[in-house]
């Protein structure tokens, strides 16, 4: 058995646990996402579309013929292989299938895979400028709003965590929750970190009340209207893209903060297989509690955003304080 502290050589075993968590991604996140707004249709009474379409949806797009205007750039073209790109990246740094580091695991800790899921909207947001069509900018501009104050609340929460766990290693935080035992998740701090995690996931994520995501009126949209000019592969890409950030978030959620059990302790299929089975029940547990509270909430004027944020921004404040006071 390889021992979870220990820092590990690449090797062919890890290289697989490495694969295992990126197909786990890679192959899922379109089905969260399309369960996700199944149970939303459902709570609103409606009988939606099924939890494959999004299957369905990015095999047409890969097929259908890119167009792209005369006057954008590389950018254009760039932008959603990084917004595609980077969620498998950042899934190599964090404990998504294993409570011990693998091979990538070196390359940087929660704040360097906050830092690289920054870069996915930082291009994003230049991509959009790129085209000309001025619902881009638009939806660029405040789009970058919302990440200038959604980003400090993630460093908040990220050194919150990292205090407690003495640790800024995601794997490391993992197995100190596992050490303290289930005592440590009723900690009012750490309540308070999950409510705010919670709500920058919301705002990040352009989810109600901060955007609605089956919106289709230009001018009211945030973050989606910055993929308004992709066709063919890039708006496969984009909306792949979309939904394996929104996997990888409620991992990190639930197998950092929430519930660090069921992980593999070792490499091997069975274990895999079996953790695989128990991160994707976790997912959906807390899928069903995010689609309850975007549907309790109404979609926010653009100008009360900045009101959401802060509450997640004071909510983790007053954790961080919390969590020094007592000491």
């Amino acid at each position: 058995m390889i021992e979870a502290a220990t820092v590990l050589p690449a090797s062919a075993t890890h290289l697989l646990a490495n694969f295992a968590q990126f197909v786990f991604l890679l192959a899922l996140a379109p089905l969260a996402e399309g369960i996700l707004t199944k149970l939303e249709e459902r709570i609103q009474g409606k009988q939606g579309p099924s939890i494959f379409q999004i299957y369905r949806d990015i095999r047409k797009l890969l097929h259908k013929e890119e167009r792209v205007s005369r006057r954008s750039t590389w950018l254009f073209r760039f932008a959603p292989v990084i917004g595609f790109a980077m969620p498998l990246f950042v899934v190599l740094l964090v404990p998504a299938l294993t409570t011990f580091p693998l091979t990538f695991a070196f390359m940087g800790d929660m704040v360097a895979a906050g830092f690289f899921l920054a870069l996915a909207g930082f291009f994003g947001a230049l991509a959009a400028m790129d085209t000309g069509n001025p619902y881009g900018p638009i939806g660029a501009s405040r789009s970058r709003m919302v990440g200038f104050m959604v980003e400090p609340v993630f460093m908040m929460v990220f050194f919150s965590v990292s205090y407690a766990a003495n640790s800024t290693i995601p794997y490391i935080v993992n197995q100190q929750w596992v050490a303290h035992g289930w005592a440590s998740f009723l900690d009012p701090s750490h309540v308070l970190v999950m409510v705010a995690f919670v709500l920058i996931i919301l705002a990040d994520e352009a989810r109600i009340p901060v955007d609605s995501p089956s919106g289709h009126v230009e001018i009211a949209m945030i973050s989606h209207s910055k993929g308004l000019e992709y066709s063919g592969r890039g708006a496969a890409l984009m909306k792949w893209g979309s939904a394996m950030k929104l996997m990888l978030l409620t991992m990190i959620f639930v197998n950092v903060l929430v519930a660090p059990y069921g992980l593999a302790d070792h490499v091997s299929v069975s274990a895999l297989a079996v953790a695989a089975l128990w991160v994707f029940l976790k997912v959906l547990a807390f899928l069903v509690v995010l689609a309850g509270i975007e549907m309790s909430l109404a979609k926010l004027r653009l100008f009360r955003i900045s009101e959401f944020v802060g509450a997640a921004f004071v909510i983790c404040l007053l954790a961080m304080t919390l969590r020094l006071v007592t000491v």
